[in-house]
């Protein structure tokens, strides 16, 4: 096979501007306005969860047009990217025109439509590629996607920070994922094609599944945690551990610690089993975020610790479940890139769901972004939100997935996808 037909690294960098656009987002959009605007944490809460709403409406519409697009998928990609890169430039480079608050929620808006349609039409694309690729496309092609997300969410997630000596770090990291937008959709040019044959089958066939509706609700409990700490971590190393400065080392080591423990946890599933490799990964996790619970100001360095056993759990989060959704919905929907599209929703309900609970909460404690004198209720708040919630959300999705039956064969499916 031709170095053109694989064109698997492709797929990779495409990957990282779409998973760069994604978690970090989140991560650095609520406090950067906070900073730099004044807006209030519950009204950013409020525009995130209103975001998400509006997902529940446009991903199935966003699915129907990029099938009715397939034959115009490399045109419609290239547009789909503009209004993303130019979405991002607008949220951290542009001086508000208007309210900042709906600023965000304009930039926000056309960033996250333009990020599902891409993500749609990407995964569509993934499905006709690993056909073509023979026997084990699924297995080469998820392993070049995955290890582009991963470096994407680390790249994207630690570059405001590890810019500031720019001046305008939030800037130059927008007109850099601008590039780093223009260069994915440029690599991935020629592989739009061979989509015409995609089945139509929308979500019915999956959400009338048990197992695929399970996996799914052990997904969302499982994720949510993720963007808890996500969505509270500038705060938290900030205000409660008083270390301003240590951000973006401690969130490199975390999603360091997440890339490279995803090839460690195939191995332990290949040992003991693809649940009970997720289980003890959720166990290490739970540990991680009940350890932060008892850490204040000054104790930097352990908290590092903490970023490395809960990035680490976090890799198996991010290679396991997938695996094995991806493998239920091979069987039951074989083709359909609607799953994608439910798995990736999922995902971005958590973050919404962990802005709009959360952020109006700790404002209501009393927390103020950037105050050297904050209450003690809310520090207080933030230690529970951001280390003991967390705790009780894995517990249970522990329990589900416990109690979740999960076929041998399905297992050892599963870990080829690892």
């Amino acid at each position: 096979m031709s170095a053109r037909s694989d064109a698997l690294p492709s797929y990779a960098v495409f990957a990282a501007i779409l998973a760069a656009a994604g978690l970090p987002i989140y991560i650095h959009a609520p406090k950067f306005y906070v900073d730099e605007f004044g807006v209030s944490l519950a009204a950013l809460g409020g525009v995130l969860f209103a975001l998400r709403l509006l997902d529940v409406v446009q991903d199935p519409v966003l699915g129907w047009l990029s099938r009715r697009l397939a034959g115009k998928r490399a045109l419609s990609v290239a547009v789909a990217g503009s209004v993303m890169a130019l979405a991002m430039l607008g949220l951290f480079a542009v001086t508000p025109p208007i309210t900042p608050i709906l600023w965000f929620a304009l930039t926000l808006a056309l960033l996250f439509t333009s990020f599902s349609f891409l993500t749609i039409s990407f995964y569509a694309q993934g499905v006709a590629k690993a056909d073509a690729l023979g026997e084990d496309g699924h297995v080469r092609l998820a392993a070049w996607r995955e290890t582009g997300s991963l470096l994407g969410i680390s790249i994207a997630a630690v570059a405001p920070v590890a810019l500031v000596f720019t001046g305008a770090p939030f800037a130059v990291f927008a007109a850099t994922f601008v590039a780093g937008t223009g260069l994915a959709v440029w690599a991935m040019r020629a592989e739009w094609r061979s989509n015409d044959a995609l089945p139509v089958t929308g979500f019915r066939p999956i959400l009338s599944d048990p197992l695929a509706r399970r996996l799914l609700m052990i997904a969302l409990l499982n994720a949510t945690p993720v963007a808890v700490t996500s969505t509270l971590f500038l705060f938290f190393v900030e205000s409660r551990l008083d270390a301003p400065g240590w951000e973006g080392p401690l969130l490199l080591l975390f999603f360091l610690a997440a890339a490279a423990s995803a090839p460690v946890w195939g191995r332990v599933a290949g040992a003991i089993g693809a649940k009970p490799a997720l289980m003890l990964g959720m166990v290490l996790a739970i540990l991680s975020f009940g350890g932060a619970a008892f850490l204040g100001a000054g104790d930097a360095t352990l908290f590092a610790v903490v970023c490395l056993f809960s990035g680490a759990a976090l890799g198996a989060d991010m290679t396991l479940l997938p695996a094995i959704f991806a493998t239920r919905l091979a069987e039951i929907s074989p083709g359909a890139a609607e799953g994608f599209g439910l798995w990736s929703f999922v995902s971005k309900f958590t973050l919404a769901f962990a802005a709009v609970l959360l952020l109006p909460m700790l404002e209501a404690s009393g927390f103020e972004a950037g105050s050297n004198q904050l209450p003690t209720e809310a520090l207080e708040t933030l230690t529970l939100m951001y280390a003991v919630f967390p705790c009780a959300l894995k517990l249970l999705a522990l329990g589900l997935l416990a109690g979740t039956r999960l076929d041998t064969s399905l297992q050892e499916t599963a870990l080829k996808e690892v």
